[in-house]
C-alpha cells in the first residue's frame, strides 16, 4: 500500500465515531465519559434505557475507581509502574457492551420466549467480580454455542490480583462467585470456569485509600 492509498487519521476517526454510534445508541464513547462527568444531569432517556450504554458506563465507573485508588500510590512511589492491565480494561469495555449472541432461558409457558444477551452475562460475570477484594476482572469470554440450551460451555475470565494476595485461593474465591452468579442468572450448562491472571497492582497503604464519601465526590 502507498502512502497516497493509507486511510488518514480524519477518516479512521471517523470510522471509529461511526462504529460507537452504531454501537451505543447514537453514542460515543466520549460523550458516554462526558455524561459520567456530569454526574448522568440532566437525564438523557436513550442512554439511561440502553443496555449497551449501561453496561459501557458500568465498566467506566469501575475503571475510574480504580485508576483513583492506585494514582496515591504511584505518586508515592515514584517509579515506573507496569499498566497494561488498565489498558485492558479499557479496551473491553467496547467488547462487554456489545449485545452479542441471545442465550435462552428457560419458561414454563410453551409460548414465551425468554433470553438474555451475551453482553448481560459479561457484565453479570463483572460485577460478580467486583463483589471481591484484591481482585480486578478483566475480559470475560464465553466459548461453546450458548444458543442451544445444554450445551456445555466454558466461560474464560482475565484479571489481576494485588500484589501479596495468594493468587490461587484468590481465584478460587472468584471461580466460586462467577458459578454462584451464572446459576442464578442464566440457565448456562457451565462446563469450566478458566480464569488467567494477566497482572498484579501495588497494595494500597491503608492510611492512603480514599474514604467512601470523597470516592463518591470524584465520580
Amino acid at each position: 500500500m502507498t502512502s497516497s492509498d493509507e486511510p488518514s487519521a480524519a477518516s479512521v476517526a471517523n470510522q471509529t465515531a461511526a462504529r460507537e454510534l452504531a454501537q451505543y445508541a447514537g453514542h460515543t464513547l466520549e460523550e458516554l465519559s462526558d455524561y459520567l462527568d456530569r454526574d448522568r444531569t440532566p437525564a438523557d432517556p436513550s442512554t439511561d434505557g440502553s443496555p449497551e450504554c449501561q453496561i459501557a458506563l458500568q465498566g467506566m465507573q469501575r475503571l475510574r475507581r480504580t485508576q483513583r485508588t492506585l494514582l496515591r500510590e504511584d505518586v508515592r512511589r515514584e517509579v515506573e509502574r507496569g499498566d497494561g492491565w488498565v489498558t485492558s480494561i479499557l479496551a473491553h469495555i467496547s467488547l462487554e457492551a456489545r449485545s452479542g449472541r441471545d442465550i435462552p432461558i428457560e419458561h414454563p409457558s410453551p409460548s414465551a420466549r425468554l433470553v438474555v444477551t451475551e453482553g448481560a452475562v459479561r457484565g453479570i460475570l463483572r460485577a460478580a467480580g467486583d463483589s471481591l477484594p484484591n481482585i480486578i476482572v478483566g475480559r470475560c469470554r464465553l466459548d461453546g454455542d450458548v444458543t442451544v440450551p445444554g450445551t456445555p460451555i466454558t466461560v474464560r475470565v482475565d484479571a489481576s490480583v494485588r500484589e501479596g494476595e495468594n493468587i490461587p485461593a484468590t481465584a478460587g474465591a472468584l471461580r466460586r462467585v462467577l458459578y454462584a452468579a451464572l446459576r442464578q442468572h442464566t440457565d448456562l450448562n457451565v462446563a469450566a470456569v478458566d480464569i488467567t491472571i494477566r497482572d498484579l497492582y501495588a497494595a494500597i497503604p491503608a492510611a492512603e485509600v480514599p474514604s467512601p464519601t470523597e470516592a463518591s465526590s470524584d465520580e
